[in-house]
């Protein structure tokens, strides 16, 4: 199996596919991720939902994979162009998980407006084209974010106490919680936030293990 960017093998032994990935009102799909034979690769769909990839003539088959529906496989049978329609509203979707700025957010005694919250420790920008080099979010929270522990899919903020069981931080995204974020890719992220100990507090018992705040990019 053979990706873009492996440029030693010989042009005539791989296949150029192309395609693009549409919702079901055929507005374009940015950011999903193109896998080949149920494997990942290291490239996404552009803003029009284009993408272009190089595979072994033996691979069978060809998927995306977003959030919203998971993965989506269509089978190659010689095809060098293949188009996803998937039958979610993607616009709507992502619409509804974007908070604006001065968006009230549920903070465990009230509300309060998002750009009102405390300082938070520490912040990445995840805009920065080598974030789009990691597999998951995971990965990238362990390499870029200082301040957390990542073991597999488990997270901990250092320095944190709680007195509750367990010792996953609080997701928030985009304003909302979230009891998971292992769907959320990293190419989909704008930035990342780690708040504890008083910066948390805001959330009440909640935080007592710590906040991760992370933001999409819209």
């Amino acid at each position: 199996m053979f990706f873009n960017g492996l440029t030693a093998q010989k042009k005539d032994k791989t296949i150029v596919i192309s395609g693009y990935v549409v919702d079901k009102n055929q507005y374009p799909v940015a950011n999903a991720v193109v896998l080949i034979d149920n494997v990942e690769t290291n490239l996404v769909t552009n803003t029009k939902g284009y993408f272009k990839v190089t595979v072994n003539p033996s691979a069978e088959k060809i998927g995306i994979k977003i959030p919203m529906t998971g993965i989506v496989e269509e089978y190659i049978d010689g095809r060098k162009r293949i188009k996803f329609c998937l039958n979610v509203s993607v616009r709507q979707e992502m619409d509804n998980l974007y908070n604006a700025e001065d968006d009230e957010i549920n903070v465990g005694y009230g509300t309060q407006n998002k750009k009102d919250l405390t300082t938070p420790v520490n912040k990445i920008d995840g805009t920065q084209k080598k974030f789009a080099s990691y597999n998951t979010i995971y990965d990238m929270i362990r390499g870029e974010v200082p301040g957390v522990r990542v073991s597999g899919k488990s997270i901990k903020v250092q320095n944190s106490s709680s007195f509750l069981m367990g010792t996953q931080p609080l997701f928030i995204v985009d304003g909302m919680t979230m009891q998971s974020i292992d769907l959320i890719m990293p190419q989909m992220v704008k930035s990342i936030e780690v708040l504890k100990g008083a910066s948390a507090s805001i959330y009440g018992s909640r935080g007592s293990n710590g906040v991760i705040l992370i933001t999409l990019k819209k």
